[in-house]
């Protein structure tokens, strides 16, 4: 299991790849510009072993160190050493193997959690325009006391989804404040938002704007007869309605005769259209003879 994960993560698709390099925090991205790091978009900051930025920072330092060197005097090669922090990376976590009757097994050292009531409400990416949708992430709204390992344990045990990175940041709801009322804030609108790696892709279900015609309209008339989409704004449109038929006349009642319906008005138009360019044509004719006219009075 664990030589899968470790492979699948080592050598992530170029869509992957890049989903990680977007996904870099601002700050980040802003100290790697500074020093010369700059990428363009949808591209990924990877070396060629595979090695971010960072990752790659991170293993010149252990090499000054002396950290990479074997018994026999060679050092840990980029790909060597990234395999082994993978190997870490992707540990099961809170389980510690015990030697029993000659076998080693693995014991929970946590505390398990049984039927957890935290909410994990799956989002769509953030996509900008003229940009392709990535599979191999996914965007959810968690609460703010969960914490990235919670995220990868919660995905693994109960979906077994598996993770590559966790980026989070938090989201403060804007303040209600009214006259006499202590200032309050609107409990769906505080969250934390993770953005995850996955390490198979996941196609989220099309959206509406993306099918086709014939197809888009069969959706809407199916969520408007299952689920009654749609009627919160008719019903509001007809309180209006009659709120403001009551405010106007008592006497108020529908149009009737020539603009009782859509098609009644569009005919009326098109006969006064063809009655506006009768006129029109007559007084071009009545010029255009008396044109031919003038120059035989001139004689």
């Amino acid at each position: 299991m664990f030589a899968t994960l470790r492979r699948l993560y080592a050598t992530l698709p170029d869509a992957a790849a890049t989903a990680r390099t977007a996904s870099t925090p601002r700050a980040v991205r802003l100290r790697r510009a500074r020093r010369g790091h700059n990428v363009e978009p949808l591209q990924s900051d990877a070396t060629p072993e595979g090695l971010t930025p960072s990752e790659f920072t991170r293993y010149g330092r252990a090499l000054a160190k002396g950290e990479l060197l074997r018994g026999d005097g060679t050092t840990l090669t980029e790909v060597e050493w990234l395999e082994r922090l993978d190997a870490r990376r992707t540990r099961l976590r809170g389980v510690k193997q015990v030697a029993q009757d000659g076998e080693t097994n693995g014991e929970v050292v946590g505390q398990k959690i049984y039927l957890p009531n935290i909410v994990f409400k799956m989002m769509r990416n953030h996509t900008p325009v003229g940009q392709p949708y990535n599979p191999y992430e996914a965007t959810f709204r968690v609460p703010q006391s969960v914490t990235k390992t919670d995220i990868r344990s919660y995905l693994l045990a109960v979906y077994g989804v598996q993770t590559t990175y966790i980026r989070t940041d938090n989201y403060q709801s804007p303040l209600r404040k009214g006259r006499g009322v202590p200032a309050s804030t609107i409990a769906d609108r505080t969250y934390k938002r993770a953005v995850v790696g996955l390490v198979e892709p996941f196609y989220y279900p099309q959206a509406e704007e993306d099918m086709p015609r014939e197809e888009r309209e069969k959706r809407r008339k199916l969520l408007r007869e299952r689920l009654l989409v749609g009627k919160a704004e008719v019903d509001r449109k007809l309180y209006f309605l009659k709120a403001t038929r009551a405010a106007d006349q008592k006497n108020w009642k529908w149009r009737t005769g020539t603009t009782a319906s859509r098609g009644n008005i569009l005919r009326l138009i098109a006969a006064r259209r063809a009655e506006r360019e009768q006129v029109v044509e007559n007084v071009k004719t009545r010029i255009r003879e008396d044109r031919e006219k003038a120059p035989t009075d001139a004689a």
